[in-house]
């Protein structure tokens, strides 16, 4: 039987951060087809299918716990309203990754996981810095990552937007614990 690795439970005041279930599959697949999801991430594709969030909830099957971890965004009143995920290598080269499901948009709520997901991994998982790279026409994902502290590095790549096949300028930031 396949299952998602289980995280810790994270509370906000708006939101519980909690292991993925594969239960969630049809509510991702909802808010990713959304191409204006899609179109503000690296990894999502579009069309975004159920079986595209099947395929993301079994990845979660060979997660490395000490490398990888990915917290549903909960919303008491609107259930999983988005994902927040931290991979890469080793630390001290953690990355953080997210979406947030486009009807949640503009009311802090990405800041506010991202904050308690990056308190969590200094205190608990020992992570003294995370990466992040930001599409430069994404401004709501640079506020995201300003507001929970992250600093620019002055790096500057293209980065593959896979909803767009296409390659598209990025910002390099980071924040130390």
């Amino acid at each position: 039987m396949l299952h998602v690795n289980v995280q810790p439970v994270l509370e906000t005041p708006r939101l519980q951060l909690r292991s993925l279930r594969l239960s969630d599959a049809p509510r991702i697949a909802a808010l990713c087809a959304d191409f204006e999801v899609a179109r503000t991430t690296a990894r999502i594709p579009h069309p975004y299918t159920l079986a595209d969030a099947e395929a993301f909830l079994a990845s979660g099957e060979t997660q490395d716990p000490d490398l990888e971890a990915r917290f549903a965004l909960d919303h008491p009143d609107e259930g999983l309203v988005g994902v927040l995920s931290f991979f890469g290598e080793p630390a001290p080269a953690t990355e953080i990754g997210y979406w947030l499901g486009r009807p949640y948009w503009g009311a802090g709520l990405m800041t506010e996981a991202v904050t308690a997901a990056l308190a969590w991994a200094a205190r608990d998982w020992g992570r003294t810095h995370v990466r992040a790279w930001r599409l430069d026409e994404n401004p709501a994902s640079d506020a995201v990552l300003v507001k929970a502290g992250f600093l620019y590095t002055g790096e500057r790549r293209q980065t593959l937007v896979t909803s767009r096949g296409e390659a598209l300028p990025s910002r390099g930031m980071i924040w130390l614990a």
